[in-house]
């Protein structure tokens, strides 16, 4: 999760004094890093992946599971371990039951490469399961924990930790958050920044014996009627999920990737959804966006636009976690207005930036650094880019545009960062893959994706509907292979997937590049038939995303009332069905029999 390094961190009513410095040195970072990189050429396709995984622990005397608070002891001995010793494969989040694992294995334009994803991934879990505790306890790579914020949802529960202030949570104690100082600082900043403690409202689905009227809690005015009320950043940032970062050939292709990726992202969110439940309650929702987005919202009443501007600059209209606002390459389909730092517009232009990308950073630095250490404030700003990745890694958009590092090989990169986190192993390398190819498509000129930015943010919340991929309709361009004026229609994601009369489908356009550009044996086409088979009848409907199985799961529960309450007893035997697919058990409604298609060695 972004920038990790260890300081003493400065609680905001201190750290606000260093914003002006922070951020000017911030722009001189990235100004010194483009000057000496925008015209570099990366001959050599570099990408990897990023899983975020959560340690429970089965209570089978009880059928209840819990949460473990205990992933730095597990991180320590990861550390340890032969597999280990010369990666940094494994790192804590902000939250003190999740693991983030990363490619053992950087990947590159040999493709032949990918039929070792799968196994990378397992060898990962593999790695995590032999450091654990305890035979009960297992790693599991789910998006979010049912039962988070319900009575004695962790282990160790000897005591639940508060501090002394207003900002404390009703539901989550603050062992839950990672002992590291930047998450602690961005814990204690976030909300003393705006004022308030998080406000988290997500839609219950109401089922035949829910509630009429869902009042929770009555004295509360922050709590909205029908809604399941949660009142903390772990809440959002203790959700998981699967990101991939790839390095493009330049800039210039850096920005296009960006661009076209961005409005694939809604697609695959609500492609992997699996997030319909949240604090004991079955949502109207199955994907974690918007929790996250409330979770970490900052702003002030006055950017808010509630009271007057007084000691803000700015009305600021979305949360620092959301939709990109600004497209890097297309001035043309840049329809959003950002709210943007015209100083730190202007100096960029002086310097050499171009409009767009100006305009971009601009946005970016509208917020400012809310994990600040006190041992981390004067730089050398010509060897140093930390100021400028804390303004930067705590904008978290659905794509990320990130800059090559000092004294390093490495060059322009994009991240995309939609996707809920998978089930399997297989899921997620299978998303994670097509991605991939998705942006060696783009990068290959093969098609043009290209649709106005303000219908990629309404896609983003349309994803999140509950079973959108069969109930909801998409902006998308049906001339994806040319330059010409984008024609744009409403079409479902298994038209968008699979194609509809003259127009491809994605997955059309992506065959036809392993076809035609990829040299491939017949493991790797195996392997990448199945993926790719995952992704084309998850679109079709025929099989389910995992929102919409843990919900058929939870509904057809003999313990399910059928009013909206998801009990431990549920989650129990949910998370043991869950572990049983993971170690190759069948799940045709989930996975249909792909895994039995992969090449012998990559089946279980």
């Amino acid at each position: 999760m972004g920038l990790l390094v260890i300081g003493k961190p400065m609680k905001w009513e201190e750290a606000k004094s260093y914003r002006s410095y922070i951020k000017e040195h911030g722009i001189i970072q990235f100004l010194n890093v483009f000057q000496k990189a925008k015209n570099m050429l990366y001959r050599e396709l570099k990408w990897g992946d990023e899983i975020e995984a959560m340690v429970i622990r089965f209570d089978h005397e009880n059928k209840k599971v819990c949460l473990v608070l205990k992933s730095s002891n597990y991180i320590d001995k990861l550390k340890k371990l032969e597999e280990n010793k010369n990666n940094d494969i494994f790192a804590c989040e902000f939250c003190s039951y999740v693991i983030e694992s990363r490619s053992i294995n950087t990947y590159n334009e040999d493709f032949c490469k990918f039929i070792t994803i799968l196994d990378d991934m397992k060898k990962r879990r593999q790695m995590i399961r032999s450091v654990l505790d305890s035979e009960n306890e297992d790693v599991m790579t789910m998006t979010s924990f049912p039962r988070l914020g319900c009575k004695d949802f962790y282990v160790p529960n000897d005591e639940f930790i508060t501090s002394p202030t207003k900002y404390d949570s009703m539901f989550i104690p603050n062992n839950c958050v990672s002992s590291h100082p930047r998450f602690i600082n961005i814990m204690e900043n976030i909300p003393s920044r705006c004022g308030h403690k998080a406000c988290i409202n997500v839609p219950i689905y109401k089922d035949v014996n829910a509630e009429k009227k869902f009042v929770e809690f009555p004295d509360k005015s922050e709590a909205k009627p029908n809604h399941v009320y949660m009142d903390n950043l772990c809440f959002g940032l203790g959700c998981c999920s699967a990101q991939v970062t790839v390095q493009a050939s330049s800039l210039e292709e850096a920005r296009s990737l960006y661009d076209q990726l961005a409005v694939v992202s809604p697609i695959m969110m609500a492609l992997s959804a699996a997030s319909p439940v949240f604090r004991g309650y079955l949502c109207e929702t199955d994907c974690r966006w918007n929790v996250m987005s409330a979770a970490v919202d900052d702003r002030t009443d006055e950017e808010l636009g509630k009271v007057p501007l007084k000691d803000s600059v700015l009305r600021i209209n979305s949360s620092r976690y959301g939709c990109i606002s600004t497209y890097l390459n297309s001035a043309k389909y840049s329809d959003v207005n950002p709210p943007h730092d015209q100083q730190i517009y202007q100096k960029l232009k002086i310097n050499g930036v171009d409009h767009l990308l100006s305009l971009h950073i601009a946005h970016l630095f509208i917020r400012d650094p809310v994990s600040v250490l006190a041992d981390r404030i004067e730089l050398d700003d010509t060897v140093d880019i930390d100021h400028f990745e804390n303004i930067q890694s705590t904008n978290w958009q659905n794509m990320r545009f990130k800059p090559p590092l000092h004294s390093s090989d490495i060059g322009w990169r994009v991240e995309f960062r939609t996707i809920e986190v998978q089930t399997t192993d297989f899921e997620n390398a299978a998303f994670l893959s097509v991605c991939i190819l998705l942006g060696r498509v783009v990068a290959s000129q093969l098609c043009n994706l290209y649709i106005p930015l303000s219908l990629v943010q309404e896609n983003m919340q349309r994803a999140q509907k509950r079973n959108a991929v069969n109930t909801q309709k998409f902006y998308f361009r049906t001339n994806t292979t040319c330059d010409c004026d984008a024609n744009i229609v409403e079409m479902t994601i298994d038209e968008i997937m699979n194609g509809k009369d003259s127009f491809p489908g994605l997955i059309r356009h992506i065959k036809s590049y392993v076809c035609d550009i990829m040299t491939t044996n017949i493991d790797e086409a195996q392997q990448i038939s199945a993926y790719l088979s995952l992704i084309e009848r998850r679109a079709s409907g025929e099989l389910l995303t995992t929102a919409s199985w843990m919900r058929k799961f939870i509904k057809e529960h003999p313990q399910y009332k059928h009013n909206s309450v998801v009990t431990d007893e549920i989650t129990y035997d949910l998370l043991m069905r869950m572990q049983e697919i993971v170690n190759g058990s069948a799940a045709t409604d989930l996975l249909g029999n792909l895994r039995e298609e992969l090449p012998q060695k990559n089946q279980m």
